[in-house]
C-alpha cells in the first residue's frame, strides 16, 4: 500500500510516495533522494552516524519511519553549508581535527549543531562529551570533536550577536 508524505528537506519541499510504509528516513535519504551524507553505521540507533535534525531536534534517522514525518522539516549534513560558506560547526571540525576516517563525521556534526542549538554545549568539555555521547567515533577522535564543539559554540554565539568569528 503506497503512502504519500510531504517533507521539507534541507529547505526544499518534497512530496514522496512510499511503496513500503516501513522505510526508514535513513534509507529514504540515501537510496531515494540521493543524499548520501547521512551514514548507515549500526542501523540500530546505537552509533549516531545517521543523526539528522527533524524539526530542529537531533534524531537517529535509522530508527525513524519516513511515514511518520508528514509535514516535518529535515536537515541533513548536505543542508548545513550556505553555498561555499561552511556552517560554523563544519568549519570548526576542520580546523580542530574533529575527525580521522570521517565516517562518523556527518552524524557528529549534526549532533553538535543540535547540541549547540539546544543551548547545552557550553564550554565545559565534560558537558560536551555527555551531550555528544550518542555519537560513537571508532577512531577515537573525541578530543578533536570536543575542541570543535567548543570552538563552534563560540562561533555560533558570535554570529548570533552579529560579530565576526
Amino acid at each position: 500500500m503506497a503512502l504519500s508524505v510531504s517533507l521539507t528537506i534541507n529547505g526544499t519541499a518534497r512530496d514522496v510516495t512510499l511503496e513500503d510504509p516501513r522505510v526508514t528516513l535513513l534509507d529514504l535519504l540515501r537510496e531515494r533522494l540521493a543524499l548520501p551524507g547521512t551514514k548507515k553505521g549500526c542501523d540500530r540507533g546505537q552509533c549516531g552516524a545517521c543523526t539528522v535534525l527533524i524539526d530542529g531536534r537531533r534524531t537517529n534517522s535509522c530508527l525513524t519511519l519516513a511515514a511518520t514525518l508528514d509535514g516535518a522539516e529535515v536537515t541533513t549534513i548536505e543542508g548545513l553549508a550556505d553555498g561555499d560558506r561552511l556552517h560554523p560547526v563544519q568549519a570548526a571540525f576542520i580546523e580542530n581535527d574533529g575527525f580521522q576516517c570521517g565516517y562518523c563525521t556527518p552524524g557528529q556534526i549534526m549532533s553538535a549543531v543540535g547540541l549547540i542549538a539546544e543551548g547545552r554545549a557550553g564550554d565545559d568539555p565534560e558537558r560536551i562529551r555527555e551531550g555528544m555521547s550518542g555519537n560513537i567515533c571508532r577512531c577515537a577522535a573525541y578530543h578533536g570533536i570536543t575542541l570543535a564543539v567548543q570552538d563552534a559554540t563560540r562561533r555560533v554565539e558570535a554570529e548570533e550577536k552579529g560579530d565576526a568569528a
